[in-house]
């Protein structure tokens, strides 16, 4: 017999579906890498960051899933449709190498903590282990299911929550920190600003939402009526899912700040080293909790990433995809997903290092976030593709924020690179 708290969870998951997988997906092993290194290096001095990253993803996802809703097409389909070919493939150009080393980066970071684990079985196998495991899920299963599953895994992202509570915490700082921004003027912060906004509002990300929200509505065993009323319901689930990833990243900073900064530890560069860093100073539990949770966001977080990429490449070449399609009739789909996982793993093979993979994932997403933003505001208020569900005044003003804060973030990390 189910317990009562697990029914409420089970409906709580029914009303939730793409919105909550997506922002879920944000934080993957490459994401709490990048917050740890913001805790380590300035303390709590970043907590500020939660609340402003959190509207300004919200707001983008919501018009991807929109978009998603209204075209029941994916965002390429849409930009394929109604724009220039050269606006698709220059898309296509820079999200496969990006995605494909974010892809490795979280393999290399899933198999390193499993390895802390598991001392005996080497990094190398246990990358093998999740990549063959993640390709024969994705292919043998229909959209449905992996989608129930994902659904459980964002679970797996409360144990960051948790985490803080084993350890002792001043929490007026934490309060001070969290609602006044502190900025330091110098190479290093400005860098670590940068990568927590490239991490929280990432390209992927939006095709990934739109074709979600399409393909709930092709898979819906009812007719649809797309309405105000079901509109408030995506941004329930988009908004949810957002604020669990902004929960995340705080908490996540917030352990690491409490922690490592305290112990004059400053650079984390892995997931791995985050999780060897915690042992010694926060006790064997809270050490496994945070190494768990990796590997738990990483298995979330590839199919993402993974499914992202092919239904960019399908939709731009005009193949048959989509996760409810049997392996033989979308072969392109599923080959795509197939190499992204194998070049993934490839990373490891030849030397590349995940430090070197995030920066330049970081580079390539920072390029390609702002045109990427003003494509989606430009489709969210075409009368011609949207209809009556045009962006509001306050969806335009969150998203020229968004635009302004994520170019200013792009040219300071190219700034910063070549200086």
């Amino acid at each position: 017999m189910r317990s009562p708290l697990l029914i409420k969870i089970q409906k709580v998951l029914r009303v939730l579906g793409p919105g909550l997988i997506t922002g879920a997906s944000d934080d993957d092993p490459s994401g709490i890498a990048t917050y740890s290194q913001a805790g380590a290096g300035f303390g709590f001095s970043t907590l500020w960051t939660a609340l402003i990253t959190f509207p300004l993803m919200a707001s983008i996802q919501e018009m991807c899933a929109r978009v998603g809703i209204v075209t029941q097409s994916g965002l390429t389909g849409t930009i394929k449709k109604h724009y220039p070919k050269w606006l698709v493939y220059m898309m296509l150009i820079f999200s496969f190498p990006a995605i494909t080393l974010n892809i490795g980066a979280d393999i290399q970071g899933m198999g390193a903590v499993a390895h802390m684990l598991v001392p005996q079985v080497p990094i190398f196998a246990f990358c093998f282990i999740f990549t063959g495991l993640l390709i024969f899920v994705i292919i043998r299963y229909p959209y449905e299911k992996i989608s129930a599953v994902l659904k459980w895994l964002c679970m797996v992202l409360l144990l960051y929550i948790a985490v803080p509570y084993f350890i002792k915490l001043d929490w007026k700082s934490v309060f001070h920190h969290t609602v006044v921004p502190s900025v330091h003027f110098n190479k290093s912060f400005i860098e670590i600003l940068v990568a927590i906004l490239g991490t929280t509002i990432s390209p992927y990300l939006f095709f990934w939402q739109a074709t979600m929200e399409a393909e709930d509505i092709a898979h819906a065993q009812r007719k649809i009526i797309v309405n105000k009323r079901f509109m408030e319901k995506m941004e329930t689930d988009v908004y949810s899912g957002m604020f669990l990833s902004n929960l995340v990243m705080f908490f996540v900073i917030l352990t690491t700040g409490a922690v490592l900064y305290t112990a004059n530890i400053r650079q984390i560069d892995t997931v791995e080293q985050a999780a060897k860093a915690l042992q010694p100073l926060a006790g064997k539990f809270t050490y496994y909790l945070f190494a768990i949770g990796i590997i738990g966001t990483g298995m979330l977080a590839i199919p993402v990433l993974a499914g992202s990429l092919s239904y960019i490449l399908t939709e731009t070449m005009g193949w048959n995809g989509g996760l409810d399609l049997k392996f033989h009739n979308a072969k392109g789909f599923y080959i795509t997903i197939i190499v992204s996982l194998m070049l993934g793993l490839g990373l490891d093979l030849l030397g590349i290092s995940p430090v070197n993979a995030l920066i330049y994932t970081a580079i390539l997403y920072g390029i390609t976030s702002p045109p990427m933003i003003a494509v989606v505001m430009h489709i969210c208020n075409s009368k011609k593709i949207m209809g009556e569900f045009t962006n509001g005044k306050l969806s335009n003003i969150m998203g020229i924020l968004t635009l302004i804060l994520m170019t200013a973030s792009a040219v300071a990390l190219i700034y910063f690179q070549f200086k």
